[in-house]
């Protein structure tokens, strides 16, 4: 189990996250990723960002499907 990951391995991992719960495993190295890394972290809430802006797109819309 290698739990050093590179920041592009981070991105997939925290986009895969949005799809899918990700193994403990996975969860753990991106935890410790995050704690050293400071570009992956600001990544993380530029997805945060637009999740929520897609949300309140869908509402605004009201379109409650993520397809549109």
């Amino acid at each position: 189990m290698i739990l050093r990951r590179t920041c592009k391995q981070v991105a997939a991992l925290l986009i895969a996250r949005e799809d899918r719960a990700l193994p403990l495993a996975e969860r753990v190295a991106l935890r410790l990723h995050l704690l050293a890394c400071h570009a992956c972290p600001r990544f993380e809430r530029q997805l945060l960002t637009m999740r929520n802006a897609m949300r309140q797109w869908r509402h605004y819309t009201g379109d409650d499907t993520p397809g549109g």
